[in-house]
């Protein structure tokens, strides 16, 4: 089998049928149906990415991110009957990298795990090493240090800061910014690139209230300050 995903979710005919095709398409799977069993279940299976349901009993799916992100930088696509933006944008402040809405076709699901598995992998990775001041990131081995300290990143952090990187002082707008790293925009996504550069500022030392790395041009997104 290959890369093995964990599905935290308390319904079982979605986990059924979310389980079928991604076993088709040659993932592993294990299965978590509440919070708690969830973080257990992770410790013990080590997944490659978690598909996390927001609506848990015994642990809020939100927790549960919140726990995941203390020590893990786990790939985390998050399921969810939610409606409300501000649900999503919390998530993903959270370290989610994507989320799906139910309900949803099972083959998008296992469309949106291929997608960030392979952000994961680097494969798309044509320069090895970028250096910009203190920072470093390898896409080898999909990794960034901050004067020599390793910044955990989530892989859809990693791959903003790489397209940023590679071109300081070029504006990029929230949709072309999603449209690197995710490969295609979605509907009501665009804000959330947001919540992605906050905690991707908050982790390479970047002040949030005075940002000097990634910078804000109101109006458009974002640049990679020249000169670092």
């Amino acid at each position: 089998m290959g890369k093995k995903i964990l599905i935290v979710d308390d319904e079982k005919k979605i986990v059924k049928v979310v389980r079928g095709y991604l076993e088709q398409a040659a993932f592993s799977v294990v299965v978590a149906c509440d919070g708690k069993q969830a973080l257990t279940v992770f410790r013990h299976e080590k997944p490659d990415l978690v598909l996390l349901d927001l609506n848990l009993p015994e642990m809020d799916g939100l927790d549960v991110a919140r726990a995941l992100r203390q020590d893990s930088s786990v790939p985390i696509i998050m399921l969810t009957a939610r409606i409300e933006e501000t649900d999503r944008l919390i998530g993903l402040e959270l370290g989610a990298d994507d989320y799906v809405t139910k309900p949803f076709s099972p083959r998008e699901v296992v469309a949106r795990v291929r997608t960030v598995l392979r952000r994961v992998e680097g494969q798309t990775a044509t320069i090895e090493i970028l250096r910009a001041g203190a920072i470093e990131l390898d896409a080898t081995t999909h990794t960034v240090t901050v004067l020599g300290k390793p910044a955990e990143l989530t892989p859809t952090e990693f791959d903003l800061l790489k397209v940023l990187i590679l071109t300081p002082g070029r504006v990029y707008t929230r949709l072309q910014l999603l449209d690197q790293v995710q490969g295609e925009t979605y509907d009501g996504y665009e804000r959330t690139v947001d919540a992605h550069i906050k905690n991707l500022r908050r982790k390479i030392g970047d002040d949030p209230k005075q940002p000097h790395i990634i910078l804000t041009v109101f109006g458009i997104g974002y640049k990679f300050a020249e000169g670092m």
